[in-house]
């Protein structure tokens, strides 16, 4: 065989095998992680209140660690929608705050952890991150106030924790759920012209309101049975850190 016509035959191989690569990478499907173990975790522990049997949570915190292993290993990219990404974000920020929990039980208040939300611990793909970057870097990016109470600071205060993974078949109607529960619950304490509300949304209120308190207001409104008055001036109550045990 000439010479030119061995490179010729080498680089129609060469262009064949990169086509094929190419083509099956493609062709990949896509891969988003099984929430099933957190779901059953979730019923199985965590009561319609949103308290949480830690004591118990305790005999089943291999299979916890399993489900956080299985979420460093699936990590979202520029191919997951949002509802994929949003459900996996949650899930892992409300798994990684029990695991917590768990790795320093008893404990009276997650406050008692040294530096609870800062601590990078969290492993996704080859990195660590902290609970505090879950909700800052990855979550509220996502332009999505309802967030807010989805997520567990496994607190009395806090938006309670849903017994059931969020998956992304039905999350609109899992935050839509969570946050009529929790706007209508007894973390606030709404009026038409003396709202008490939680101190959650002095913390973000710019993620619920563009133009400042009206927009809160008005936030406020679409989901409460009772109506604010507009232009009232809003008060916050006290935040209580307690553990969200099962007592």
């Amino acid at each position: 065989m000439k010479k030119s016509q061995l490179i010729t035959s080498l680089f129609l191989c060469v262009f064949v095998l990169f086509s094929y690569n190419s083509t099956s990478a493609q062709n990949k499907p896509i891969v988003f992680p099984d929430h099933k173990i957190w779901d059953v975790l979730l019923k199985k522990h965590v009561d319609d209140n949103g308290f949480v049997a830690y004591n118990n949570f305790l005999k089943d915190q291999d299979q916890l660690t399993s489900y956080l292993n299985h979420l460093s290993i699936n990590v979202p990219d520029d191919s997951w929608n949002q509802q994929e990404q949003l459900a996996y974000y949650t899930n892992l920020y409300n798994a990684a705050t029990i695991d917590l929990i768990l790795k320093n039980y008893p404990v009276k208040s997650i406050k008692e952890i040294k530096t609870p939300w800062k601590t990078a611990n969290i492993k996704i793909g080859d990195n660590y991150y902290s609970l505090g970057d879950i909700e800052h870097k990855f979550l509220r990016k996502m332009k999505e106030p309802r967030i807010h109470f989805a997520i567990n600071c496994a607190s009395y205060s806090c938006p309670k924790l849903l017994n059931e993974a969020f998956v992304a078949s039905k999350i609109e109607e899992q935050l839509e759920r969570v946050t009529v529960d929790f706007i209508n619950s007894s973390e606030n304490d709404i009026s038409p012209e003396n709202p008490k509300l939680s101190k959650i949304f002095k913390w973000y209120k710019k993620d619920f309101s563009e133009k400042g308190e009206q927009d809160l207001i008005a936030y406020i409104n679409k989901y409460s049975t009772v109506k604010i008055e507009a232009n009232t001036k809003v008060a916050y109550k006290d935040y209580n850190w307690n553990l969200n045990e099962i007592e």
